[in-house]
């Protein structure tokens, strides 16, 4: 069976969820929307928030993940992190935003690739 785009989408973030954690992430919100962007995973590294957008593909046949973040994709997210940060007040150090590729082969294995500070 195939999967929707939604569903790889799903699969991907759970993954990436799960990597974080098993590094040491506190994992605070996933899928919060603000407008029509959604960030994908916000998450604690020590006393960083980390703004995480995650990008799933079966193959890198149309090039790396993350390479589908583009500057106004940034942009969005930036604005959305502001609007999650004005809705939960806390302290931090300060804030990162992170891409997480996950490539998700049909038998289901899976190669991550987190590259921080992405902007």
């Amino acid at each position: 069976m195939k999967l929707t785009n939604r569903e790889l989408g799903n699969i991907g973030e759970d993954l990436a969820e799960k990597y974080l954690q098993d590094n040491g992430y506190l994992i605070l919100d996933r899928n919060f929307r603000s407008n029509r962007v959604e960030l994908d995973i916000i998450a604690r590294d020590r006393n960083t928030l980390v703004f995480c957008e995650v990008k799933t593909r079966r193959s890198l046949a149309h090039g790396h993940p993350a390479e589908a973040i583009t500057a106004l994709k940034l942009e969005h997210i930036r604005t959305a992190a502001i609007g999650w940060m004005s809705s939960h007040r806390m302290s931090y150090s300060g804030i990162r935003f992170d891409a997480i590729e996950v490539r998700y082969a049909s038998d289901g294995t899976s190669v991550i690739n987190h590259i921080r500070a992405i902007g």
